[in-house]
């Protein structure tokens, strides 16, 4: 599991960090481009010693020896420190280089958010100090070799993809369709609305044939014609079978024990997805890898999110000492991390005014903005008034515009401002 990074000289500060990792969920929250994304790259690379899809950190130019510090632990041989160095003659990183094969951090996979996937298998890929003997770095995929299959430069086939293997394993009845099933049930975004695969159909004049589902309205459609939230949610069950379908063959003829640990890094999860499947789907991912991996498997999951929506459906079973929630925040035109203290928010416009999200009111930003004028004329504070908002009279007309009749805040302002002497307008 990972378990610790410090940056210097690289991302979005020039000391950025620690970040203290919990073993089981970690959610990473944030203004965007105060480095959600990047600290999942630097997670990547310090576990596989590769950057996912060639996206490498730039340095500061202003620090003379930038490096990323890192450890992770093993269930079987305790925790591994090391650090990355950027080495300015060649502008390269550089990982440690050390004689014999380094504790093997066990199986990574990162879920970007446009669709791609990166995946690093101990069975399957080669570390900097090693012979490749036509093995892959890691196998990092675009959204299309998602599902089209990925092949390496000298023609070897790595995958054969989603479409082909989807197909495939529904025609032989493979115990991989047997798992892909169950694992598109528990990813469902309801008890009652199913990701249930059809039979195989053909698109148009196309003789191929392509995995489909059966929609709740009876009809099988094609996945690619499917909407943006079921493909992603499909690419992410597929990857996860053959991920770890392959490993265990991989393991198998190398004769090298299965991994103990799953680390999965996830940017923004919620991507494409309804807001009833944004409070399942990481509840669902924990039984999942579960599920696949076996109970003897530890499963750590790393999770970039905008999503309050997220953070509540973890409300039941989060652990203060399983699981952990850090914010991103600019101080002193610098990005700083800390963990959030957790406590449970009930409504989810309570996760939107937490100190995780920080909007001030849960509403329009009129709302917010004709809200804060009517607190300041309780309480008042006649300096604090917007233009456009400097009587009691506007400031009634505007609250009608922008608020809801059944709006919580109506009370408080009615019974205050029978106070203030002046006919007020009709709620």
């Amino acid at each position: 599991m990972l378990k610790h990074l410090m940056l210097e000289g690289v991302g979005p500060a020039t000391t950025f960090g620690p970040v203290e990792f919990s073993p089981r969920l970690n959610f990473i929250t944030g203004d965007n481009g105060l480095g959600k994304s990047f600290i999942l790259d630097i997670a990547w690379s310090s576990l596989t010693r590769t950057w996912a899809r060639n996206n490498s950190a730039v340095p500061h130019a202003s620090v003379k020896k930038p490096s990323i510090k890192y450890s992770y632990s093993k269930t079987t041989s305790g925790d591994v420190k090391d650090s990355i160095t950027f080495k300015r003659e060649d502008q390269s990183w550089q990982w440690p280089l050390k004689k014999g094969r380094p504790a093997i951090p066990g199986v990574v996979i990162y879920a970007g958010v446009d669709g791609s996937f990166s995946v690093w298998d101990p069975s399957r890929n080669f570390w900097l100090d090693e012979e490749s003997n036509g093995r892959q770095r890691s196998f990092d995929f675009s959204p299309k070799q998602v599902w089209d299959g990925l092949r390496g430069a000298d023609g070897t086939s790595f995958c054969n993809g989603l479409i082909s293997d989807w197909v495939l394993w529904q025609s032989r009845s493979d115990p991989a369709f047997t798992d892909l099933i169950k694992v598109l049930e528990v990813l469902s975004p309801s008890d009652t609305e199913l990701l249930t695969p059809g039979k195989p159909v053909r698109s148009g004049y196309d003789v191929k044939e392509y995995p489909s589902l059966l929609m709740p309205y009876g009809q099988e459609v094609a996945l690619s014609n499917a909407s943006a939230g079921m493909r992603r949610i499909t690419a992410l069950a597929y990857l996860l079978v053959w991920t770890w379908k392959e490993h265990l063959l991989a393991s198998e003829r190398s004769g090298r024990s299965k991994a103990k640990e799953v680390i999965f890094l996830i940017d923004e999860i919620e991507c494409h997805l309804h807001p009833q499947w944004q409070r399942r789907v990481v509840p669902a991912l924990l039984k999942v890898m579960e599920a696949l991996t076996g109970k003897k498997v530890s499963v750590q999951i790393i999770v970039a999110t905008h999503s309050p929506l997220v953070l509540s459906s973890v409300e039941p079973t989060f652990d203060e000492n399983l699981d952990r929630v850090f914010n991103i925040k600019m101080e002193n035109r610098e990005a700083k991390i800390s963990v959030e203290p957790w406590s449970k928010q009930g409504d989810i416009a309570n996760w939107l005014v937490s100190d995780i999200f920080g909007l001030q009111q849960a509403r329009s930003i009129e709302a917010e903005k004709a809200i804060e004028a009517a607190e300041a004329l309780m309480r008042g504070d006649t300096d604090a008034l917007p233009d456009g908002l400097k009587s009691k009279e506007d400031i009634h007309k505007e609250l009608k515009r922008v608020l809801a009749g059944h709006d919580d805040f109506w009370p408080r302002w009615l019974v205050s401002t029978k106070q203030v002497p002046g006919a007020l307008p009709e709620a």
